[in-house]
């Protein structure tokens, strides 16, 4: 890693974050002592990670909404049928599901590029510009863990000897005199487990067959073909990379659309917001006022999504079939899909109309349902191997950390 006067850049990065000022509180002595061991500052990210103490009404932790036994997504039922996660009161619902932390880390920094697209960031509004801006909002959030400033969680954390000893030692022993300079030391901790290879083996069938070590069954090699074709056109926005045997693909541009995803009523009517309400997406950003991108919403990795369900930025949709299916309503001009198999109904219409990406939906033909079938068995490939068995049963009887608790004990 690039070091600066013997500092990583990283910690520099992380140092920086919510708080331009950081970096200049530190006297040069200071800076001279912060050498962090990465694998120290993993472990004290991974404690912060699974600490239920770290909330307001100590409840819950990052793991509560990011389960790694369910590839870092929420498995809790919530009332909902797992669309969106509970607060720390116990009772607060939010209003957009939960999504797998599994390979975040990749997403890019939040930007708009040559052609207008604004890409990256995190959050499905991408109002986090970076994983160290992401690794801490949930914490004064009062949907989440609900503390009610940042002044509030370093003093929590500061209630842990064991905590504050590890800061001092990984940060400097002036870590906590400024909030900003503390906050920024636990985004940086976070961050840097979330940055470990456990949030991205790229260990899945698909990769083991891209290095000749697994063969495709013929339903998956058929799903795959559908995937990569022009038939489907899923790589219109579900691919990076331009090649299509390319190791380490995350399966997501990063960009923003609105593919006219409808509200969902058994949320909205949980959580109060009610059917006037309107996700306005990456309108929503606080940096966009421009009326186009209402609606938009970042493109997902394709990544465990067999087993990260339910689908779409609200979680309406509780089977991937339906989310595949969802789109033969867009894509030949005037043909609609009969109904949405989930509820018999027709297919509801978009939470935010006037923005809709019809061109890019209109790519394409229908998919039946054979080819639907197929193109869950590729993706069922993206699965990492410790996430197999999901695929199998279902994901709420699984033991929660089972998966993490021996490669990352608690410090």
């Amino acid at each position: 890693m690039t070091r600066i006067n013997g500092v990583t850049l990283g910690v520099l990065m992380g140092l920086a974050v919510l708080g331009a000022t950081c970096i200049e509180r530190l006297t040069a002595a200071e800076v001279a002592q912060i050498d962090p061991d990465p694998k120290a500052l993993a472990a004290l990210g991974r404690a912060l990670f699974f600490d239920t103490n770290l909330s307001k009404n100590r409840t819950q932790s990052c793991a509560s909404c990011h389960d790694p036994a369910r590839a870092f997504s929420d498995g809790k039922d919530n009332g909902v049928a797992g669309a969106v996660s509970i607060g720390d009161d116990g009772t607060s619902l939010g209003d957009r599901n939960a999504p797998t932390t599994t390979y975040a880390f990749l997403s890019p920094t939040f930007h708009q590029d040559a052609q207008g697209h604004y890409v990256g960031g995190l959050f499905h509004n991408g109002r986090a510009a970076t994983l160290n801006d992401q690794a801490v909002e949930p914490f004064t959030n009062p949907m989440e863990l609900g503390f009610p400033n940042r002044a509030a969680l370093v003093a929590r954390i500061k209630e842990n000897p064991k905590y504050a000893t590890m800061f001092k030692q990984l940060f400097g022993k002036s870590v906590f005199a400024a909030t900003d300079k503390a906050l920024a030391a636990v985004a940086e901790s976070i961050s840097t487990f979330e940055r470990s290879e456990l949030f991205a083996t790229f260990d899945s069938k698909y990769d083991r067959y891209l290095r000749g070590e697994y063969q495709m069954t013929a339903q998956e090699a058929l799903g795959r073909t559908l995937f990569f074709s022009p038939l489907t056109h899923c790589t219109s926005c579900h691919l990076l990379n331009t090649s299509t045997m390319t190791a380490g693909e995350t399966f997501t541009n990063y960009r923003y659309h609105n593919i006219g995803i409808p509200p969902n009523p058994t949320v909205r009517e949980k959580n109060s917001l009610g059917a006037a309400h309107r996700d306005l997406g990456l309108l929503e950003h606080p940096e966009i006022d421009d009326r186009s991108f209402a609606g938009k919403f970042k493109v997902p990795t394709l990544r465990n999504v067999a087993v990260t369900g339910p689908y779409m930025h609200n979680g309406v949709f509780k089977e991937l079939r339906t989310a595949i299916m969802f789109y033969n309503q867009y894509m030949v001009r005037n043909y609609v899909s009969d109904t949405n198999p989930e509820t018999g109904e027709p297919w509801a219409k978009p939470e935010v109309a006037e923005s809709v990406d019809v061109d890019l939906l209109r790519q394409g033909q229908p998919i039946d349902d054979g080819r639907a079938s197929a193109l869950i068995a590729f993706l069922e490939t993206l699965t990492d191997l410790r996430y197999e068995a999901l695929l199998k049963k279902p994901s709420r009887d699984q033991p929660r950390h089972s998966t993490i608790d021996a490669a990352y004990p608690k410090p």
